[in-house]
């Protein structure tokens, strides 16, 4: 007979990849965005409930970033074939060169997760693109903004000219690694930033922009969403300041950022009331969750989502679901429970693991979900029924690991004591996906081009 535990981690990782494969760039470019055709007009483009006039539009650029910038581009440019006198033009930011870069795109790799040379020329290119086009006021022009995950690190320019690429790296490592939210860490970004928190859509200003976004961030936070360079800032240096103190920043920062942070150059970003943008959100995490539940439901499972522990530390959001996951098995014999977005990792600084046979010492290897996956192993009993729990990532990576995520049960660590030892090793040295890599429970997708945020997957069944 099978095993049911198997038989649950094929499940579970088939409702991973059947929600990554209908939340596709391209499937949700045909949901929301279409080319209207009328008696007297062929030429109407609608984005969600706007509707745009093509007919006397002769320049049209383009700021792609993140990690679906790519797909989004290769997505919005057929629209724009009913133009064929219109100058299109544009700037592409994103790990790696596409083979079919359009005609009069600029491309730039920028960095992830810290940005490097190219993030900073990017961002330069994207602002003077954006100048260019508004110093130019005929009215016959468009400007897209076509922003995913990963966009804050892979376009970024300093308020402060003189701080160095090897600061900015280092100003960004200290945020990764403080513990603070998504939502925090970007709050941070934006009043560091020239080009984030509203600030490359105020270059826009007096033009016609619109922003379409794939969002890896809370669905109430938009605006936090590649730290937010085209929408007003809900944030505030108050806040930011009050960050920095509580995380303890400043005195991990270089010495330009921190004087940076002290200056009147660190002031306040463009707010609601000074920045209106059209926006149309193309995907977000909640698409993922809800396809996932769909299936789950086919399948058989009662089909449960939970959202409560986004942003939390990972041991809080694995006990809690753990907690949940126990309270639904009561009433239901198969359960799916599903939880979108992101868990906290905070890392103490730079963790060397020792070579036991007089080798160089090196980092750990993983991210937070196969931080998070390893920690549940270790919670995990035998008991009354099967569990089994998945964590991944959305856009095919994990923290400096070439999973995605990871996926394990019950029966990962229990009875054998050595794995259990090896595996809060792995933990301390932040090495889980070492771990899980050896022990066959990694999640590889590779690259997918997308990110919606994570995505965790809880089964459970009675066992016969």
């Amino acid at each position: 007979m099978k095993d049911a535990a198997l038989d649950l981690r094929e499940i579970a990782h088939g409702l991973f990849l059947h929600s990554l494969e209908q939340c596709g760039v391209e499937q949700a470019f045909a949901r929301k965005v279409n080319r209207v055709s009328g008696e007297h007009n062929e030429s109407l483009l609608k984005l969600g409930d706007d509707v745009i006039d093509l007919g006397g539009i002769r320049r049209i650029r383009i700021v792609a970033v993140g990690k679906a910038a790519s797909g989004m581009l290769n997505s919005l440019l057929p629209f724009f074939d009913v133009l064929p006198n219109c100058d299109i033009s544009g700037v592409l930011i994103t790990s790696h060169k596409p083979s079919n870069l359009p005609p009069g795109f600029q491309f730039f790799a920028g960095g992830h997760p810290t940005p490097n040379q190219a993030s900073v020329d990017g961002a330069k290119a994207a602002l003077d693109l954006v100048r260019s086009l508004r110093a130019d006021t005929v009215g016959d022009a468009l400007c897209f903004f076509l922003v995913s995950g990963g966009a804050s690190a892979m376009m970024e320019l300093p308020l402060d000219p003189a701080i160095s690429l090897e600061d900015i790296v280092s100003f960004y490592r200290e945020l990764v690694h403080s513990g603070g939210t998504i939502a925090e860490i970007n709050c941070i970004r934006k009043h560091f930033s020239a080009i984030k928190g509203g600030r490359l859509a105020m270059e826009a200003e007096g033009l016609s922009s619109y922003s379409i976004l794939v969002s890896d961030v809370p669905s109430d936070r938009l605006d936090s969403l590649g730290s937010g360079p085209t929408l007003p800032d809900t944030s505030t240096v108050e806040e930011c300041s009050e960050l920095l103190a509580r995380y303890g920043l400043m005195e991990r920062f270089p010495a330009s950022v921190r004087r940076f942070f002290a200056s009147e150059a660190f002031c306040e970003t463009p707010k609601p009331r000074r920045l209106h943008a059209r926006v149309l959100t193309l995907l977000s995490a909640d698409d993922t969750a809800v396809i996932a539940k769909q299936c789950a439901a086919e399948l058989g499972f009662y089909a449960v989502i939970d959202n409560t522990c986004d942003d939390w530390d990972y041991r809080a959001v694995a006990e809690y679901l753990l907690n949940r996951l126990s309270e639904l098995r009561k009433e239901h014999s198969r359960v799916c429970l599903i939880s979108s977005g992101e868990v906290s990792v905070e890392l103490p600084g730079p963790v060397l693991i020792p070579n036991e046979a007089g080798g160089a010492e090196r980092r750990g290897v993983g991210g937070r979900n196969q931080h998070f996956a390893l920690y549940v192993a270790t919670l995990l009993k035998a008991s009354d029924a099967s569990v089994v729990v998945l964590s991944a990532g959305t856009d095919g990576v994990d923290g400096n690991s070439s999973a995605a995520g990871a996926i394990v049960d019950e029966k990962t660590l229990h009875g054998d004591e050595e794995s259990l030892i090896r595996a809060r090793t792995a933990l301390r040295h932040f090495d889980s996906g070492t771990f899980l890599q050896e022990a066959g429970l990694s999640i590889v997708t590779g690259p997918t081009g997308n990110n919606l945020r994570d995505l965790r997957i809880l089964l459970a069944t009675a066992t016969s």
